[in-house]
């Protein structure tokens, strides 16, 4: 009977429309997330201690991940790891959101010359790969947290400028708006009414969607060792220490944190596209 019960449930996944199948998916993604984040703020300090006894374990049962050449548990400093580059990343993406709407709109709303600058400005970072600004930006900051924070905030704005600003061109010319200002209603009034409605949406899902490109680069120089402290147990740093081990047979090391960072950025990544869905009218009633 409990057999039959798991094939009905599976075959009722696959009959729901792709706005209900948004949500469960939604709701998976963000509960795998959330654990991930509670388990490395209430996983106790203790386990990434140095235990000289307990080093070069394979996995087993009282260590899923193994342990490293010092006696750390790496399931530990894996999610302790993972919940630091959330951290990391939600900050810096939320400052280039901030970054990316203020330069959108401008470039929409203040002219030809204003517009040019912007545009010259997108193009100018796009040209250029990521990595090498950000390597730039981080060393020139300090490095540190404080550097790969102002980095990521520094060069992930782009894409998302020209979303915004040809959303707000396309809004400006809409009837609704010019029927607004034939009213007599004020700027504000039409920023609060009619921008910012469609705007706010645009901003959410750029949230989510430039989360998985933060903490992939946070990682990718923290394991060139232009990121975060060694001090730290960053994900970055956990594989940038785990390649002069790998010779000798302790594969676990590696495997399991670069696993799971893939898994967290795979979730945000597809965090942003059902929400986008979801947000979408014409994929929204599918």
């Amino acid at each position: 009977m409990s057999t039959r019960v798991r094939v009905k449930n599976v075959f009722t996944f696959f009959q729901l429309n792709q706005r209900q199948k948004s949500v469960v998916v939604l709701v998976i993604v963000s509960l795998l997330l959330t654990s991930v984040v509670l388990s490395g703020l209430f996983l106790s300090s203790e386990r990434i201690a140095s235990h000289l006894e307990l080093r070069n374990l394979a996995p087993s049962f009282a260590h899923p991940f193994g342990t490293d050449w010092l006696g750390r548990d790496m399931l530990t400093r894996t999610f302790k790891g993972l919940t630091l580059s959330i951290a990391v990343g939600l900050i810096a993406a939320t400052a280039s959101v901030m970054i990316a709407f203020v330069l959108g709109v401008l470039a929409a709303t203040m002219g030809r010359v204003v517009d040019g600058i912007i545009s010259w400005l997108v193009d100018l970072f796009l040209s250029v790969p990521h990595l090498v600004i950000l390597i730039l930006i981080a060393f020139a900051t300090g490095g540190g947290v404080k550097g790969v924070i102002i980095g990521l905030a520094l060069t992930h704005w782009p894409s998302l400028t020209r979303v915004i600003r040809a959303e707000v061109m396309q809004i400006r010319s809409a009837e609704y708006v010019e029927i607004s200002k034939r009213l007599g209603k004020s700027r504000w009034f039409i920023a609060r009414k009619h921008l910012l409605p469609h705007i706010i949406p645009q901003l959410f899902v750029g949230l989510f969607l430039l989360f998985p490109h933060a903490i992939l680069h946070e990682a990718a120089i923290t394991f060139l060792g232009m990121g975060l402290s060694p001090h730290q147990p960053a994900i970055g740093i956990i594989l940038s220490e785990s390649m002069r081990y790998l010779s000798t047979g302790m594969w676990w090391l590696a495997v399991f944190p670069g696993l799971s960072l893939l898994i967290i950025v795979r979730s945000f990544d597809i965090l942003g596209e059902r929400l986008r869905m979801l947000l979408n009218p014409h994929e929204a009633h599918k």
